[in-house]
């Protein structure tokens, strides 16, 4: 009994595009939580918008090859998909979870008090960057924590190059602002 060429090539390229896409998940999983976590601010949120993204993946399998920059495309997704839910439903109260800061906080050869301080300073950090107006955030949070050029920023959000740029100068303004502010009522 022989086996049907086309059945082969079609296993092939099934055990392809199942490469790729484990190939996808393993390589920017995490950059894709974060994303979605600026966003969010829930960390089972943020996991929930990441799995719907690769779900999407899945279903646009055959769409693989036709994507030019698959980092971008991945955000864009996620972006998407994290702006409605945040539309669709009011998200939960931010907590000062110190299981979620111990994540994101340096913790190897930090004193407790320095912990505790470097705790304090990312949490108003954080603070600033949540009293930014929309538009300004959202380009800060792509470009500051996700490290995205002006190029990829400009495709993930439907905007121009110089629109990002100047964006992006306001937001870091802003922030300076608000930091040099908060350090005078210190």
């Amino acid at each position: 009994m022989e086996i049907p060429t086309s059945a082969v090539t079609e296993e092939a390229r099934q055990r392809a595009e199942d490469a790729a896409i484990s190939a996808l998940v393993d390589q920017y999983a995490g950059a894709l939580y974060r994303v979605a976590y600026s966003v969010l601010r829930n960390p089972s949120d943020a996991e929930d918008a990441v799995q719907e993204a690769f779900l999407r993946v899945l279903r646009h399998r055959h769409t693989l090859t036709e994507v030019r920059d698959h980092r971008v495309w991945l955000i864009r997704i996620v972006w998407n998909i994290a702006l409605d839910r945040k539309r669709r439903v009011k998200t939960r109260p931010e907590t000062d979870d110190v299981a979620e800061l111990a994540r994101v906080l340096p913790s190897k050869g930090l004193s407790a008090e320095e912990l505790a301080a470097a705790a304090q300073h990312h949490a108003r950090v954080l603070a600033c960057v949540e009293q930014l107006p929309a538009k300004e955030r959202e380009v800060l949070l792509l470009s500051a924590f996700e490290e995205l050029t002006s190029v990829e920023i400009a495709a993930v959000l439907s905007i121009t190059e110089s629109s990002v740029r100047s964006r992006l100068f306001r937001a870091r303004n802003l922030m300076a602002g608000m930091i040099d502010h908060e350090r005078s009522l210190r």
